[in-house]
C-alpha cells in the first residue's frame, strides 16, 4: 500500500514589526510602542506609550477580516519654571476595520492585498478638542514611527489600500510594503484641512538563526503627498517626510498543533527630522498569538 503523502511544511516566516503580515491568519496581537523624546528647546524629557490590540480571522483560506483598536498615553516634558507642568493624558484612537487577501505566487513568493477603513471617533478631536489628548495623539504618531497615521487622525475618515510582497526561503524573509491613505474630514474646526493624502512604505528582512529565534530589521518611510497645514507651517519642510529603522529578536513557541506564540521586541530610531530633532528612541513589545 502506497504511504499517504504528507504536505510539506511552509518555510518559516519572519513577522514584521510595523509592516503588515503578508498572509491572512487567525491572530490576536497586542503591540505596545514605548517612545522617549525631548523638547529640543528646553532639553526636558517626555515619554509616550501607544498600544494596539488587533484581531484577525480567516473567513476563507485566502481572506481574513481584521479589527484593530488602540490608545496612547503621553507624559509630556516638564515646563520651565515657574510655568506649571503640562498634565499627562490618555487618548482613544480611531478603530480600524480591514481585510487582507493573500496570494501564493510560488513556493517562495507571497502577495498580500489589504484594504482598511478607520471610524473617526477617537478622542482629542472635534470642534473643541481636549488639547492634552490632541497633544498625546500628535506624539503617538511618532511613537508608532508614523506608520499608523490613520488611527491618530481622529477628525478624519481614512481609507487605506495597501500591498505587500514577500520572498520567503530557507529561514530568510524579505518583504516590501506600500500603503496609500486618503483622509477625509468628518468633524473638527472649519479651519482644518478638508482632506489629505499620505503614503507609507517599508522594507523588512529577517532570518531564523534557530528554529525558535529569528532576527528582524526594517526601514520605514512616510510622506505627505498633499500639503497639510502642519507641513505648510513648518518652515524647514521636515514634517513632510519621516524615516525610521528598527531591529530586534523574535521568539517562536509552538503551544499546540496550530497555536503559535511569537513574542518579540524591537528597538527603533529616526533617521531624519522631525523625530531626530526630538531625539526619539522607541522600544516595541509585540505579542502575537496565532491559532
Amino acid at each position: 500500500m502506497k504511504p499517504a503523502e504528507t504536505k510539506p511544511k511552509p518555510p518559516p516566516y519572519s513577522l514584521p514589526w510595523q509592516l503588515r503580515p503578508v498572509a491572512p491568519a487567525n491572530v490576536v496581537r497586542l503591540d505596545t510602542a514605548f517612545g522617549f523624546y525631548e523638547n529640543p528647546t528646553t532639553g526636558k524629557s517626555g515619554a509616550a506609550q501607544a498600544t494596539s490590540l488587533l484581531g484577525s480571522y480567516k473567513v476563507i483560506p485566502d481572506l481574513a477580516v481584521i479589527a484593530r483598536v488602540g490608545l496612547v498615553h503621553n507624559s509630556p516634558p516638564d515646563a520651565v519654571a515657574p510655568a506649571p507642568n503640562p498634565p499627562s493624558a490618555t487618548s482613544i484612537l480611531n478603530p480600524v476595520v480591514a481585510a487582507l487577501y493573500g496570494l501564493k505566487l510560488s513556493p517562495d513568493l507571497k502577495l498580500g492585498l489589504f484594504l482598511g477603513l478607520t471610524i473617526p471617533v477617537g478622542s482629542g478631536g472635534g470642534t473643541n478638542p481636549d488639547t492634552n489628548k490632541a497633544a498625546a495623539n500628535a506624539v503617538g504618531v511618532y511613537t508608532r514611527s508614523a506608520m499608523d497615521n490613520a488611527m491618530f487622525a481622529v477628525n478624519y475618515l481614512t481609507v487605506f489600500p495597501g500591498v505587500d510582497f514577500a520572498f520567503i526561503r530557507g529561514g530568510f524573509t524579505a518583504q516590501v510594503e506600500a500603503t496609500l491613505l486618503q483622509l477625509t474630514k468628518t468633524r473638527g474646526p472649519d479651519s482644518a484641512d478638508k482632506s489629505n493624502t499620505n503614503f507609507t512604505a517599508g522594507l523588512h528582512v529577517g532570518y531564523f538563526v534557530l528554529p525558535v529565534l529569528s532576527l528582524g530589521a526594517e526601514i520605514r518611510h512616510q510622506r505627505w503627498l498633499s500639503t497639510p497645514t502642519s507641513v505648510k507651517n513648518d518652515a524647514t519642510g521636515a514634517s513632510r517626510d519621516t524615516t525610521t529603522f528598527a531591529i530586534g529578536p523574535r521568539f517562536h513557541f509552538k503551544l499546540a498543533d496550530k497555536v503559535w506564540f511569537r513574542p518579540g521586541i524591537a528597538f527603533a530610531m529616526p533617521i531624519d527630522d522631525p523625530m531626530k530633532k526630538n531625539d526619539f528612541k522607541i522600544a516595541q513589545l509585540d505579542l502575537p498569538l496565532s491559532f
